[in-house]
């Protein structure tokens, strides 16, 4: 696995703990978080993130530091 690509699932993590722990009233941070998981799962390990798999990812942490 690309470190890049290991430091983007270490972040989903770490949304996953903050949607369980308080984030569930929130469904445009679940649907964002969501997103970005079905994304991970299409995208190639191998190489860097794309730039859109990026974008979904801090649009999903804006979002999490908004209810947070």
């Amino acid at each position: 696995m690309n470190d890049d690509f290991r430091d983007l699932k270490t972040r989903i993590r770490k949304l996953d703990a903050i949607l369980m722990d308080r984030g569930l009233a929130n469904p445009n941070f679940a649907q964002a978080l969501s997103k970005v998981r079905r994304a991970t799962r299409r995208g190639d390990r191998t190489r860097e993130p794309s730039p859109e798999l990026r974008t979904m990812l801090e649009q999903a942490e804006l979002l999490a530091r908004s209810i947070g």
